[in-house]
């Protein structure tokens, strides 16, 4: 278990049960279960308290959790006959972005995601979930696809935000933004989405202009990072914690004000120490949302999407 920095009282109390089970393990005549249990107690109590309410910047981290599970996870859990579809039939193939046909309750779909990776040599592969502009690019390909074979499309956020270097912003990054977000209010078939970890800027939005937007309980969903907000405005990237409050970045802030439109429940502790449970939850929600869509024409499917953009802005946190 990877602890986060507001954890390390958690940490100290798990490690020391942990300790006493490998004594007793090593020594078959010691009985240290009433001890561990004790520290077991200890650490539920503390986890509760920890995570009764959360403040924004601490949501940060557990939306940015390593072991949380990852848009590959719930492809492979959720999804049947998955396929996936390569390339952006221009430049290259983006593997920051995952896509392809699958079955959903055994229902065709198309499934596109940010793929973050979970090891060293997987997340230099996937760009740490930041996708170039030949990501977006195969992103519009398969919306295109999905469209044109009336096939609902499901779309996991989980990015810091798209990918600001050289190249890519010489292959047109803002373009290739901006024109996944219009085919996002184009298509004429249901478009759910679900941010899964980190809902960044442009690249969050570029998949998840949707029919139905959920978030995961402590995911984030915001036009920039904290660290990148406080660095404008304070030119202190230390500021973060103020940045992360004044953004309304959490998925209870984004529901009062209109932006997404349910939000997951996590297990005790956050998804990465509930990784089955939480991946079950998501896919009732999707289900939830399709089911709310079905039937739908599709002029008025493109209709309820552009609806809900315009409308965004008109609820306050007052209200």
């Amino acid at each position: 278990m990877n602890y986060l920095e507001f954890e390390k009282p958690l940490a100290e109390i798990e490690g020391k049960a942990e300790e006493l089970r490998a004594m007793a393990r090593s020594n078959s005549g010691m009985d240290v279960s009433k001890e561990a249990e004790a520290l077991d107690r200890k650490a539920e109590a503390l986890l509760r308290d920890l995570y009764k309410d959360l403040t924004p910047w601490r949501k940060c981290q557990v939306a940015r959790h390593p072991d949380r599970p990852h848009c590959k996870d719930y492809i492979d859990t959720l999804f049947t006959e998955y396929t996936p579809l390569a390339g952006d039939r221009n430049f290259a193939d983006d593997h920051a972005v995952m896509g392809g046909i699958a079955r959903f309750n055994d229902q065709p779909v198309v499934v596109i995601g940010h793929e973050k990776g979970n090891d060293t040599k997987s997340r230099i592969e996937r760009n740490f979930g930041m996708a170039r502009p030949e990501g977006y690019r195969k992103a519009i390909r398969l919306m295109d696809m999905a469209d044109r074979f009336r096939l609902p499309v499901v779309t996991l956020v989980d990015t810091p935000g798209a990918y600001p270097g050289k190249g890519a912003e010489e292959r047109g990054q803002a373009e290739a933004i901006a024109r996944s977000t219009a085919k996002c209010l184009e298509i004429g078939v249901p478009l759910v989405s679900v941010i899964i970890g980190e809902g960044g800027s442009g690249g969050a939005v570029a998949f998840a202009t949707a029919n139905r937007v959920a978030m995961l309980e402590h995911s984030v969903y915001s036009v920039i990072s904290p660290e990148g907000c406080a660095s404008i405005l304070w030119k202190d990237a230390e500021k973060m914690r103020e940045a992360a409050e004044a953004l309304r970045l959490t998925a209870q802030d984004l529901q009062k004000l209109g932006v997404i439109d349910r939000i997951i429940k996590e297990p005790l502790g956050g998804a990465q120490r509930g990784r089955k449970e939480t991946i079950e939850a998501v896919g009732k929600g999707i289900e939830a949302m399709l089911k709310e869509l079905s039937g739908k024409k599709p002029d008025a499917l493109i209709k309820d999407r552009r609806a809900k953009f315009v409308e965004m802005g008109s609820k306050g946190l007052a209200a």
